[in-house]
Formats: structure tokens, sequence, C-alpha cells
């Protein structure tokens, strides 16, 4: 933008420099040539006298004179044909002038200059001087080289003023799109200080009330979030409560499963609803001793439904850039599937490697395996919500890595978690 305020103002300044320095410029040139015309009219006047009353060795003497003093050829013509001065021919002005008629005539030596002298008593004699294109010009390159200079003055003074017009516009449009960014960003504290044009200070206002009104937003959507976990989680402690007291044991454990599932899927519904992107600045976690700690968490279960693990963890510290609890809803979400998909006693592995900077972690297990297209938010072939997945790729992709799934080595299912580094 300011490059373009600058070609605009530049463009304007040198139209109306050359609409007003070109005139001036040709003003210039005549106004030195009427000068140079009329000091020369004016020195043959100064013979008018002589050449009518005196004779000719007097002419001939102040002729001589005259030319010495401007400088310029001096000729004059008498009625016998008589040539006094610098020698000449009789050109038309001089005989047009021979006939009473003073003039101005433009010739191939310069400008020539005839003045009539009437009263002698044989004739009209005619006085001749020739204004040479120096004497014309005298000043005028001088003139123009001063006019130029000043018209790149001006134009770079327009640029200089235009460009400090230009900075007043572009600091307030580069502040609003880097407050945007950083709320796209989830950077909900960010502000913009109204600066600029009134336009502009209208739109970071705007902006400013559009971010106080998403965090009005965030905070209401979070009570109504946490209200729904309360109110969820009683009538489900309740169903818990009345499956153990069934007297049947498979009917007891046939309720159970099913309040387990309906138990995980309003978890996962919980935690994608109170899912927030990590803010700029917000504390890294360590990806060793939070993956350390909740897979010792899973392994009492796994021990339970007779389930082997196998962990392989990088030697910490090893920071990432996901919020430590955010990245133990991650491995929840991956570790919570293994057992909600795979039949008791099927083993599953993870393993957690630093590789260029980033933090791997792959969870495979040894069960049937999952499609591939349940990565995706939703979708799922096991009548879960299929929100587990999508909660893993959330972290990953918020620390600036990436979610993969595919099949391990044994035919189940193979999930890899890459995790960036934290931001500066």
């Amino acid at each position: 933008m300011r490059a373009r305020l600058a070609l605009l103002v530049a463009a304007v300044s040198v139209l109306t420099l050359v609409a007003f320095l070109v005139p001036l410029a040709l003003l210039v040139r005549t106004v030195a040539e009427d000068r140079a015309t009329v000091r020369a009219t004016a020195d043959a006047q100064s013979l008018v006298t002589v050449v009518g009353t005196a004779d000719t060795a007097t002419i001939r003497l102040t002729v001589e004179q005259l030319a010495a003093e401007s400088d310029r050829p001096v000729s004059v013509f008498l009625p016998d044909g008589t040539v006094l001065g610098a020698p000449a021919l009789r050109t038309p002005a001089v005989a047009l002038a021979a006939r009473g008629q003073s003039l101005t005539a433009e010739s191939e030596r310069g400008r020539e200059v005839v003045i009539a002298v009437q009263g002698r008593p044989d004739g009209t004699g005619v006085i001749r001087t020739i204004v040479p294109p120096a004497e014309l010009t005298a000043g005028v390159t001088r003139s123009w080289l001063v006019l130029a200079l000043l018209g790149v003055l001006l134009v770079l003074i327009g640029l200089a003023v235009a460009d400090r017009l230009a900075r007043t516009l572009v600091r307030p449009i580069g502040e609003l799109s880097a407050v945007s960014h950083r709320l796209a960003n989830a950077e909900l504290d960010a502000r913009v200080t109204p600066a600029g044009p009134p336009e502009l200070r209208e739109v970071a206002g705007a902006l400013n009330h559009l971010a106080n009104r998403i965090q009005v937003l965030l905070v209401q959507e979070r009570e109504e979030v946490a209200d729904l976990s309360h109110r969820l989680r009683t009538p489900l402690t309740a169903l818990r409560l009345e499956a153990e007291s069934l007297r049947d044991p498979q009917d007891a454990a046939r309720v159970t499963a099913a309040v387990d599932g309906l138990e995980r899927a309003v978890t996962g519904l919980i935690r994608q609803a109170r899912w927030r992107a990590p803010t700029a600045g917000a504390a890294a976690a360590d990806a060793a001793a939070v993956v350390a700690e909740r897979v010792a968490f899973w392994s009492v279960l796994a021990e339970d439904t007779g389930r082997a693990v196998t962990l392989d963890l990088a030697p910490g510290p090893l920071p990432v850039g996901v919020p430590a609890d955010e990245l133990a809803a991650a491995v929840d979400a991956l570790l919570g599937n293994v057992f909600a998909h795979t039949p008791d006693g099927t083993a599953f592995a993870v393993r957690l490697a630093a590789e260029a900077g980033r933090a791997t972690l792959t969870v495979a297990d040894e069960g049937p395996g999952i499609p591939p297209d349940t990565v995706d938010r939703g979708a799922s072939t096991a009548g879960s919500t299929g929100l587990g997945l999508d909660i893993a790729r959330r972290a990953a992709q918020a620390s600036g890595g990436h979610l993969a799934l595919r099949t391990s080595p044994s035919g189940g299912a193979e999930v890899r978690l890459e995790l960036g580094p934290p931001k500066p």
C-alpha cells in the first residue's frame, strides 16, 4: 500500500510539474530572446541621430565603436549603396527598411534587427544588427536546470509526505492484521490500539468488541459444559450402581459394559466441547512424563483385562508444544480406543521417540484393526462417537504436527502422533 501511494503521488506530482514547468521553461526562453532583442534594438537606435545628420567618416567611427562595445555585428546601409561597419549583404529585411519601415526578422545567423533612418538629404538610411543565437539563449540553460532541480525537489518532498501519510495508514492496518491472526490462533487477550483515520479506529473498536464477545461466549460455553458434565455423571453413577446390584452376573456384566461405553462417549463429547487451541506462550509439556503417567494409569485396567503392555519411552525431558492436560487427553483418547475397540487380552505397545526435534508417539495393538477414515471427526465403525482420534489429531495440529493411522505389522491398528516443539 505504501508503494502504491508513493507511486500515485509521484505520478500526480510529475504531471503537475510538467504542466507547470514546461510553459514556464518556454516563457523563460521567450523572455531571454526578447531581452536580447530589446538590448540590440536600443543599441541600434543610439545610432539614429548620427546616421541621420553626420558625415560618412563620423558614422563609420561611431558604428565601429558600438560594434566593439556590444560584441555584435552592426552595419549601416546608406542610400547611395555604401555599407559602413560590418560587411553585409542587402537582405530583404534591409530592402524593406529602406522604404521607411523598421522591423525584426529571423535569419540564419540569428535575429536581424533593422531600423529605418529618415531625414537624410540623399534618402533613407538603414541600421542593421544581428543578435546571435548564443545571446538569444543566454541564461536559458541555467534557468532550465534550476527549474528541473526544483521539480525534482518538489517530487521528493511529495514522496516523503506521501510515505509519512502512508505509514499512518499502513501501521494501523498491519496491527489489525496481526491482532486478527493472534485471535485466530486463540490468543483471545489480543487487542488493537485504535489509531489512524476515523474509519480504521472504528474497525479497531469493532475487532476489540468481537474479541470481547468471543471471550464471553467461551466462558458461557465452558460453564454449560461443566453443568452438562455434572448432570450426566449423576445418572451414569446411578446406572452403574443398578448394574452392580443385578443378581445375574451376565446381565450385570452386559449392563456395566453398556454403561462404560456410554461413559466413554460422554467423556469424549465433553472433552471435545471443552477443546481449545493452545495460546501463544502456553506452558510446554514434557511428553515423556505425560505419556509415562497416562500409561501407568491405563496399565491397571490392562492388567485387569489380561492385556500385555509394551512401553518404550525416550529419555526425558521431551518438550512439545501442547499443554500437559491436552496432551494427557490425547493419550487417553488413543489408549481408550484400544480398550474400547479390541477384545480383552489384546496386547498393545506404546512407543515415544524423539525424531528431528519432534516427539513421535506410536500406539499399536494386535486387534482386528480399524479403517483409515476413522480419523475423520465423528466417524466410527464400532458404535462410538468417533471423537477420540479427532481430539488426538487436534492436539498434534496445534503443535505443528499431524496424526497418521495405518495397520500395524501384527495386523492391528497403529496410530502415529507427531508432536512439534514448543513455540518460542
